[in-house]
């Protein structure tokens, strides 16, 4: 069966399976768990180890519960279970389940996503003001490194520091700036804002954007003056080469050349975003300028919301003026009908004529049809009981019903329970096997246990993985527990039924049935558990 190329796409991102599950709480903490040793640079752990990670509030009981988590990760592709060798002490452990775990790069990977994700969703920026002093302190500097090209070539040290340290202050200004006008249009459409902290924060909201406002007409005007000025003479030409030479001086042999051009290019793109941001030009205004005016447009949006939450919890339902403002509607009618209309839609009462559907009634209607656009001060009228009309009810006092006696039907059905109980333990019986034995020894099989073999079957192939030589799977009720080992010698195995015969690759098959009374489970040196 090939897999489509959607589906394909989709196994890729087996890593974020765990977001979607019922336990995904667990999950998390487990990845965390993974994440906080990684961090102490510890590779691999034991499931004992992940519980002693977890809060003690989310911690399991049972380490299985942790074990199995651990299982689904590995299966999605978020861990890697290798077998666990260093406390073998016998023989015997050689065969346990043990495991120790450690992260794969797609786990990880998926891990520092939901970590951004969750850094994105609780952001919401800030207009730096102090950003606005760093930049000019930064382009003051770059003017004095480039006055030093009348004396000789600037610094390329000191020329590289400057730039990267105002671009970064530029990026951390332009990211804070989108992130902020972002949270502040969800502050003003009242979007997860309750009214009370809203109306508690719209005064410190307000002074914030005024004070950023007045930096941003001062130092904005400032800057591009700057700007201009370092752009005179292609002064910042120069200084971008210098810093993209400085940056290519540890490209590989034979790169320097192209990594030095895609330095000057990336240097070129950071200095023309800052020009855009703080100097308008013909046909585009400035991003500062567009930024000045969202900040400006967004105080009259806020004192807007805050007149209409004002006039919302201050508005009052006046009943008096409202059956006042009715009765003037009844009086402006212009006739009757109008004013039944209008009755009809202040208070909608409307008459009920079909109180009751009983047998003579639908065979009426089945006899005689109305339709359904018939008028009905032009339909028959629905005639009432006048006990109805007398005591709204239509049931009659009398004696109470005698409770009915329902003792056979429940022993028969306790009979049949019984019988059906003793079929599937028959059935059981019939399936285990005294140790390891062929599918072609199994001979023939009644229909009931032939069912149960089926099961018990289908669930030992739906745990099989390519590769994969031997599986162990548990019937879903764990009452059945089958081994399936793979043979490579070629034979076929036959197991004959009333209805045919089932045919098959042989297998080495154990089936133990785990309901047998007094069987105690223990693990013997063959790796297989024995009562």
């Amino acid at each position: 069966m090939t897999s489509t190329p959607s589906g394909a796409a989709r196994a890729g991102y087996t890593p974020f399976a765990h977001l979607t599950v019922p336990n995904a709480a667990l999950y998390r903490r487990v990845m965390g768990a993974f994440l906080a040793a990684k961090e102490r640079f510890a590779v691999h752990l034991r499931p004992e180890d992940v519980v002693a990670a977890l809060p003690p509030e989310h911690r399991p009981a049972d380490v299985d519960t942790v074990v199995k988590a651990l299982d689904s990760l590995v299966d999605w592709g978020n861990l890697r279970a290798d077998p666990d060798t260093s406390r073998v002490t016998a023989v015997e452990d050689f065969y346990r389940k043990r495991f120790i775990y450690q992260l794969t790069q797609a786990g990880e990977a998926a891990e520092q996503a939901l970590s951004v994700y969750d850094e994105a969703l609780g952001r919401r920026g800030a207009l730096q003001a102090v950003a606005l002093h760093d930049i000019v302190t930064q382009l003051r500097a770059l003017l004095v490194i480039a006055a030093e090209q009348e004396e000789g070539e600037p610094d390329p040290a000191k020329t590289h520091l400057a730039l990267s340290a105002l671009t970064s202050r530029f990026e951390a200004l332009a990211e804070n700036a989108r992130a902020f006008m972002g949270s502040l249009q969800r502050t003003i459409d009242l979007h997860g804002v309750e009214v009370e902290v809203f109306l508690a924060y719209k005064d410190s909201l307000i002074q914030y954007l005024e004070r950023f406002i007045q930096d941003l007409i001062t130092l904005g005007g400032r800057i591009a003056l700057l700007i201009g000025e370092l752009e005179e003479h292609d002064r910042v030409g120069v200084l971008l080469r210098l810093a993209a030479a400085r940056e290519a001086a540890d490209a590989a042999p034979g790169e320097a050349e192209s990594a030095e051009a895609r330095a000057y290019e990336r240097w070129v793109d950071r200095w023309s975003g800052l020009a855009a941001w703080f100097v308008s030009a013909e046909g585009r205004e400035s991003q500062a300028r567009l930024l000045r005016g969202r900040a400006l447009g967004a105080i009259p949006q806020l004192l807007a919301v805050v007149r209409q939450l004002n006039e919302r919890r201050a508005g009052r339902s006046d009943r008096s003026a409202d059956f006042r403002t009715l009765a003037r509607w009844f009086a402006e009618a212009p006739d009757d009908a109008a004013r039944h209309r209008l009755w009809r839609a202040a208070f909608g009462l409307y008459p009920a004529r079909h109180l009751t559907v009983d047998a003579d009634t639908l065979d009426q209607r089945a006899a005689h049809p109305v339709a359904a656009s018939t008028p009905w001060a032009e339909a028959e009228p629905l005639r009432i009981s006048p006990q109805l009309r007398r005591t709204g009810s239509y049931e009659r006092r009398g004696r109470t019903r005698r409770v009915q006696d329902r003792s056979e039907q429940r022993k028969h059905l306790a009979e049949i329970a019984a019988q059906q109980a003793r079929e599937i333990t028959a059935a059981r019986a019939r399936l285990a096997t005294d140790g390891t034995t062929r599918l072609s020894a199994l001979g023939e099989l009644d229909p009931l246990a032939f069912g149960l073999f089926l099961q018990l079957l289908g669930d030992a192939l739906a745990t099989w993985r390519p590769g994969m030589t031997a599986t162990v799977a548990t019937s879903n009720d764990g009452t059945m527990e089958i081994r399936l080992t793979a043979l490579t010698d070629g034979t076929r195995a036959s197991i004959r039924t009333p209805g045919g015969t089932f045919r098959g690759p042989d297998h080495l098959v154990e089936i133990t049935d785990l309901t047998r009374t007094g069987q105690t489970r223990a693990t013997g040196p063959s790796g297989r558990e024995k009562s």
